[in-house]
């Protein structure tokens, strides 16, 4: 999926792997190895990077702030997930039938790729807001929503403080895969900080999915589920001009298997990127 969504993205940028000045991508699995065997006959300058489902926006700052430094003129940022292996890998192989709580997510499989460039005519990135680790001691992989939440509405509130803007500067306030129960802990929690985001939030895990249809419970997660819903369906409204501004937000679980098994909590992330007209 990673050398498809590569490939894909060089052909509609016209731009062959040569013009690209380094490539930043992660996975979920162990040592980013679905990006390793993906990337390989490329021959692109590689960075591999991980902040579990927050990758895709971490992509996204490391290159633009790349490119905005002088080091180089294009830089392509990718990601992937894959529902079957991310069970495996952090949960229960699906070989073994375990019953979801309705707190479960649906690792999303997919993959995204951006070209960013130094030219163009947007949409731009206009600010980077890196995000820190937060904890609140939630121990339980089957609600990812709840321990990613915390994070978001850190950095959420502080990029609306460090760029003194309010919520309804933006179109749309997108956050990465928290799900059905994450986001309403956003909104409640922004909330209590005196930031109303009922207005214009949203959350990628909420919308890829069907949760009745296809019973996925609280929703999607995954780094394929925020970048494939961001690059399909919200840049695309940013192409056609239905909206302008948006805040995305890009939550990860900082966890692995052998975290949960000795009864770690599970320290969250989220990295932001303002992506203007």
């Amino acid at each position: 999926m990673i050398k498809t969504a590569v490939e894909t993205v060089l052909k509609k940028s016209n731009l062959s792997a040569h013009q690209i000045d380094c490539l930043f991508s992660g996975d979920l699995l162990n040592q980013c190895i679905s990006t390793s065997f993906g990337i390989r006959d490329f021959e692109i300058p590689f960075f591999g990077i991980f902040g579990a489902c927050s990758t895709f926006v971490e992509g996204l700052i490391l290159g633009s702030s790349f490119l905005d430094s002088g080091a180089g003129m294009n830089v392509i940022t990718s990601t992937s997930s894959h529902f079957c292996s991310a069970e495996k890998q952090f949960r229960f192989p699906l070989e073994l039938g375990n019953q979801r709580p309705p707190t479960a997510q649906w690792t999303v499989t997919g993959a995204a790729s951006t070209v960013l460039s130094t030219s163009g005519n947007g949409p731009f990135i206009t600010h980077v807001t890196p995000g820190k680790v937060v904890d609140k001691g939630i121990k339980d992989a089957n609600n990812m929503g709840a321990a990613m939440a915390p994070a978001a509405v850190s950095t959420i509130l502080t990029h609306l403080q460090d760029t003194n803007r309010k919520p309804s500067y933006y179109d749309a306030i997108i956050t990465g895969d928290l799900g059905y129960v994450g986001k309403d802990i956003v909104l409640e929690l922004c909330k209590e900080d005196g930031f109303n985001l009922s207005g214009n939030y949203n959350d990628c895990g909420v919308l890829i999915f069907d949760k009745e249809k296809q019973d996925t419970h609280s929703g999607g997660s995954g780094c394929g589920c925020c970048g494939t819903v961001f690059s399909g369906y919200f840049f695309n409204k940013l192409r056609k001009k239905e909206l302008k501004k948006i805040l995305l937000v890009a939550t990860g679980a900082l966890m692995n298997s052998t975290s949960s098994q000795q009864g770690e909590s599970i320290p969250g992330i989220a990295h932001a990127v303002s992506i203007e007209l």
